[in-house]
C-alpha cells in the first residue's frame, strides 16, 4: 500500500514536533527542572514549584512567558509547514531556488509565502531575545541554589537543546526570507520546497475545467435565447 506523500510529510512533522516540545518544556521551565539545593538534599520538582522565594517566583513566571513565546513560535511554524505540505512539494530534479520562478505565476501563493516567512522570522527573533533573558535570570538562581555538578550539567544540557532549536529555526527563517524560498523547519537536512504540490495543481485544473464548462453552457444558453427571440411568431 502506497501512502500519499503529503501524509508522510505530515507524520514526520508531527513526530519531530512532539520530540521538540519535550525539549522546549524542560529547557524553558528551568526553575522547576534544574536540581537545586534544599538543605542537605536535592529539591524535588514539587518543592521547586512551591518555592515561595520572591526571585524564584519571578523567575518561574518568566520561564512561563518564555514557554508561551515558544508556543506562539510553534503555532506559526506548524501553520507554515502545513501550508508548504498542502501547496508545495519537493522535487530533487529541480534546484532548491527554482520555486520563486514557478510561484510568481501564482500571485496569491507568492504573496502568502512572503508574508508567512517574514512572520516566522520575526517571531523567532523575539523568542530568542526572551529566551536569552531567561537564561540570564536562571544563572542567578544557579548561584543562589547551587547543589552539585548535576545542577550545572542539567542547565547546560537543557539550554543547549533549546538553543539548537532556536539556531536551526533562525537559519531556516533567515534563509527563506533572504533568498525568497520556502525551507522546511522539520524535514531532515532542512529541505526546501521547490515546486507546486501535484494535488493543488490537479485541483486547480479541475476547477478551471469546470469554470470553462460553465462559461460554455452560459454562452450556449444565451445563444439559444437570442435565437428564440428572433423567430417570428406565426399566427394561425
Amino acid at each position: 500500500m502506497m501512502f500519499d506523500q503529503d501524509i508522510i510529510q505530515r507524520v514526520k512533522v508531527a513526530g519531530l514536533f512532539l520530540l521538540q516540545s519535550y525539549k522546549v518544556v524542560t529547557g524553558t521551565m528551568l526553575s522547576i527542572f534544574i536540581p537545586q539545593n534544599c538543605g542537605d538534599k536535592i529539591c524535588t520538582l514539587k518543592e521547586n514549584y512551591n518555592n515561595s522565594e520572591v526571585y524564584h517566583q519571578g523567575l518561574f513566571y518568566w520561564n512561563g512567558f518564555s514557554m508561551f513565546m515558544f508556543l506562539c513560535c510553534y503555532l506559526i511554524e506548524l501553520r507554515r509547514e502545513e501550508w508548504c505540505v498542502k501547496y508545495l512539494d519537493i522535487d530533487n530534479d529541480y534546484p532548491d531556488n527554482c520555486l520563486k520562478e514557478i510561484i510568481m505565476k501564482e500571485k496569491k501563493l507568492d504573496r502568502y509565502m512572503d508574508k508567512i516567512n517574514m512572520r516566522y522570522y520575526n517571531i523567532i527573533r523575539i523568542t530568542s531575545i526572551v529566551y536569552f533573558i531567561n537564561l540570564g535570570l536562571t544563572m542567578k538562581m544557579l548561584n543562589d541554589n547551587y547543589h552539585s555538578s548535576s545542577t550545572l550539567s542539567c542547565f547546560v544540557s537543557f539550554s543547549l537543546l533549546v538553543m539548537m532549536k532556536l539556531y536551526n529555526s533562525t537559519m531556516v527563517a533567515y534563509d527563506s526570507v533572504k533568498n525568497d524560498k520556502m525551507m522546511s523547519a522539520y524535514m531532515s537536512e532542512f529541505v526546501s520546497f521547490n515546486v507546486l504540490d501535484q494535488d493543488y495543481l490537479e485541483q486547480k485544473h479541475i476547477n478551471e475545467t469546470q469554470l470553462v464548462i460553465c462559461d460554455s453552457d452560459k454562452r450556449n444558453e444565451s445563444k439559444s435565447s437570442k435565437e428564440e427571440e428572433i423567430i417570428p411568431a406565426v399566427n394561425p
